[in-house]
């Protein structure tokens, strides 16, 4: 379609300005410098939420997890800063809020995922008080370490929402920085923990559960699985939780606490959800392999919001990036796309302040360390504390966004 002032047109358009879409339109730029680029994204600041569980541990400011939006856009794309609204892929266009619709020749969605907040009843009134607060939010994660600093004693409860959810061990992390803190200052035998989660297992990937487990013991930490937090009453310190028996039958239990540590329950977002190009869970669904929509060739997904089976992390979506932007490009010159996403995902599983268990692995659950040499991939290390507290940031502001791809190539055809 041609291009009008009422319906601009772009060679590509992508859907979110997190670290998927702005990463994809640099690499992008870095191959194709001439390509007409547009980025939909309504939010003012752009965050880097890895640090947050950090943040919550103390180890970390938070007001260096931020920057404006502009200052992170790429030069010579064009910021669209408001919602998209709706797909029409049949026409190669998207509605915007507020505008008339955009065209485009290649579409890469990248919107992320939605935090449901509002999902348990009582939450939002009580987020950032009465002892309730969250690693998930850049206002919340200081209040972490303001509860977990003063707490000498009583219940501590850390929870864990059904699949998925963004970085899949932030939940027990947030556990591990404060149980050792607790420790340190010789207070954790007089604290209750406890860590409620909704799945079955501590951490998906079976390597890394007896290390992790190593650490549970050390803190004295209580496992109730298949317990789910279901609503909060901030001012009477009291949380409900439904708990599945083996058999299948939920009951659900009270339980009060002192310190409560929650992870909001996350989903795709609804106007995704009921788009052509969802799949029937609301996820972008692409080819796990090349990342290109099942059904339009020239529509991408890309980060949290696409149905590939890994786990939803940063380090998932630096892998893709490449393989977008090089696939978009040999699409767009009626070449073989080449390149195929391996499932890779990073979790550094911080178990103390100076130590972590960096936790990469692809598809399947296969081991995929990049420091092998260097990393014990299932061995608390400071040297993984210092790549997550000061390398990776460094790394996320100044490659990542920025269309540098040190070590992030995946498997060539």
């Amino acid at each position: 379609m041609s291009e009008t002032p009422d319906t601009p047109s772009y060679d590509v358009v992508i859907i979110g300005g997190g670290a998927a879409g702005i990463g994809v339109a640099s690499s992008l730029l870095r191959r194709q410098s001439t390509l007409k680029i547009a980025i939909v994204e309504p939010s003012e600041y752009h965050y880097y939420q890895p640090a947050w569980t950090l943040v919550g541990g103390g180890a970390f400011d938070v007001t260096k997890s931020r920057r404006p939006m502009s200052t992170l856009m790429p030069k010579g794309v064009t910021w669209i800063k408001q919602a998209a609204t709706a797909f029409d892929p049949d026409k190669n266009s998207v509605h915007i809020d507020g505008l008339k619709q955009i065209h485009y020749k290649f579409l890469i969605v990248a919107a992320g995922l939605k935090i449901k907040w509002d999902a348990i009843p009582g939450l939002l009134e009580t987020l950032g008080k009465n002892g309730v607060t969250s690693n998930y939010s850049y206002e919340s994660a200081p209040y972490t370490w303001q509860l977990v600093k003063a707490m000498q004693r009583g219940k501590a409860i850390f929870t864990q929402p059904p699949m998925p959810v963004k970085c899949p061990g932030a939940p027990q992390k947030a556990m591990y920085l404060s149980c050792y803190e607790w420790m340190k200052k010789d207070c954790l035998k007089d604290i209750d923990v406890e860590l409620n989660n909704a799945g079955g297992v501590l951490f998906g990937v079976a390597d890394f559960v007896p290390p992790l487990m190593q650490y549970v013991k050390q803190y004295n930490a209580q496992l109730n699985f298949n317990t789910n937090l279901v609503e909060v009453d901030g001012p009477a310190k009291t949380a409900w939780f439904d708990v599945k028996d083996p058999e299948g039958n939920v009951t659900r239990v009270k339980k009060s606490f002192d310190l409560l540590h929650v992870v909001p329950p996350q989903g795709p977002h609804e106007w995704i959800k009921n788009s052509p190009l969802s799949n029937a869970e609301g996820w972008i669904d692409v080819d796990q392999k090349t990342l290109q929509h099942a059904k339009y060739a020239n529509v991408f997904g890309l980060g949290d919001a696409c149905s590939t089976p890994n786990s939803k992390t940063a380090a998932a979506a630096r892998k893709q990036i490449v393989v977008v932007a090089e696939n978009l490009l040999a699409l767009q010159a009626q070449k073989k796309m080449s390149l195929e996403y391996d499932g890779y995902g990073s979790c550094p599983l911080t178990v103390e302040r100076g130590k972590i268990i960096l936790a990469e692995f692809g598809y399947g659950g296969k081991l995929m360390p990049t420091f092998a040499w260097l990393i014990n991939p299932i061995k608390a290390s400071y040297l993984a504390w210092l790549l997550k507290k000061d390398v990776l940031p460094w790394l996320y502001w100044n490659a990542m966004l920025k269309g540098r791809e040190w070590l992030a190539r995946p498997f060539k055809n």
